[in-house]
């Protein structure tokens, strides 16, 4: 009982070791080509996909700082209009140079920041929308029953009275 061996290539390993690496090579490029056709498809439908909220927040500071810079006062008239733009672009390339090392000491932070941000607004939205809906539907928030009124008011309305001294 002996075991054959597969034939060797001149460099004495299993011939099938390499066309196994040859495999796993072209399976690596094939998933790669993929990836990046889809990327494409993608960003053609789509636009191109928003970056980290660091760059955004860049993005952001760098797109008001243009505004403000080309903004025009009809205040100020036409004699303070070019110190007050002097004072404008004083003003924004400071508050650049303050954000900018923030920035790029904590890029993480703001990613952090975003989606607590995200967190917050899906609680409140929830809270919101249940108390919408036991408005809309009547329902009581508490064991009280709804009917019965506190100051002993027999009213005919569903509202209780509220005592404001």
């Amino acid at each position: 009982m002996s075991e054959e061996l597969p034939p060797s290539d001149a460099t004495g390993r299993p011939a099938g070791d390499e066309a196994r690496a040859t495999d796993a090579d072209a399976w690596a490029t094939a998933c790669a080509e993929d990836l990046a056709e889809e990327k494409a498809r993608r960003r053609a439908a789509y636009g191109t996909p928003p970056g980290s909220a660091a760059e955004e927040l860049r993005k952001f500071v760098d797109a008001v700082a243009d505004k403000l810079s080309t903004l025009q006062s009809p205040l100020l008239g036409a004699v303070a209009g070019p110190a007050a733009q002097q004072v404008v672009k004083q003003v924004v390339e400071q508050a650049r140079a303050a954000v900018e090392p923030v920035i790029e000491r904590n890029p993480g932070v703001f990613d952090h920041l975003a989606a607590a941000g995200g967190e917050l607004l899906a609680a409140y939205r929830s809270a919101v929308q249940d108390q919408e809906r036991r408005w809309t539907t009547g329902e009581s928030t508490g064991p009280r029953d709804p009917g019965r009124r506190r100051d002993g008011d027999d009213g005919d309305g569903p509202g209780e009275r509220i005592d404001l001294d």
